[in-house]
């Protein structure tokens, strides 16, 4: 006999969930930007064909995400503040949350979607782009003598650098969300990391073989290198069990 199927309850989607949901969209699709305006609360209630109170409700739950900035009456409408990969990393954090997804899942994301940009990034990138990344890498060597946090910085433009190159501005938007995401998760146990100057050294190290092999037109090797690091670095704080699921990719 099959085995038994079995289903959750249904829950209806309230009102002004789906208010926020459009807007949520519209921001993460540029389609609204910092500095925008939204309709009135009165237009708002015609255009979703809801009361008054759903749409204060729904704009209560987008000022709380830090998406809007709303004033009862404002004849000019609720304004937009997030940029979009704000709102990108704000979506991405709810849609983690809700699915329970943990380093693991975050982590194999990470070095599969990062080692693709590298690799289309090694593909296309002109010359003096790659001298734009160069400057990159010499503003995190400097950052060594100001500590971690300042290196760690340096380090991030390094790979929102290498992310433009590719040209693609989605993988740009979901990288900076899912870097976020991982370095939340463990940051604390990030802070407590010993010889920091020896990571600091090794990860100088690593990039200076991605530009090398950028250079080189080694699309390939870029890929595998970004994968190994990112492993290095994070692999140790994924739980044993899961280890596999980030494992495979090397």
């Amino acid at each position: 006999m099959p085995k038994a199927v079995s289903f959750a309850p249904v829950r209806t989607v309230r009102a002004y969930e789906g208010i926020v949901r459009q807007v949520e969209e519209r921001i993460a699709a540029g389609d609204l930007r910092p500095g925008d305006r939204l309709p009135s609360e009165r237009e708002l209630t015609t255009q979703f064909d809801v009361s008054r109170s759903t749409v204060r409700e729904a704009l209560r739950v987008l000022e709380s995400s830090g998406l809007v900035r709303s004033r009862p009456g404002d004849p000019l409408g609720p304004q937009v503040i997030a940029s979009t990969a704000s709102a990108m990393r704000k979506l991405f954090a709810r849609v983690v949350d809700s699915r329970r997804l943990g380093v693991a899942e975050l982590l194999q994301f990470r070095m599969i979607i990062e080692s693709a940009a590298g690799s289309v990034a090694a593909r296309q990138a002109s010359p003096s782009e790659l001298d734009e990344l160069e400057q990159a890498l010499a503003g995190m060597r400097d950052a060594v003598a100001d500590g971690y946090e300042a290196f760690s910085a340096a380090d991030v433009r390094f790979h929102e650098h290498v992310a433009r190159l590719s040209g693609n501005e989605l993988l740009v938007l979901c990288l900076d969300a899912v870097r976020s995401m991982v370095l939340d998760l463990i940051s604390t146990k990030l802070a407590e990391a010993p010889d920091r100057e020896a990571l600091m050294e090794r990860t100088l190290a690593h990039h200076r073989r991605v530009i090398d092999a950028m250079r080189a037109g080694e699309a390939d090797e870029v890929a595998r290198l970004t994968r190994q690091e990112l492993h290095h670095y994070y692999a140790e704080y994924v739980p044993e069990a899961r280890r596999s699921m980030v494992d495979v990719l090397l």
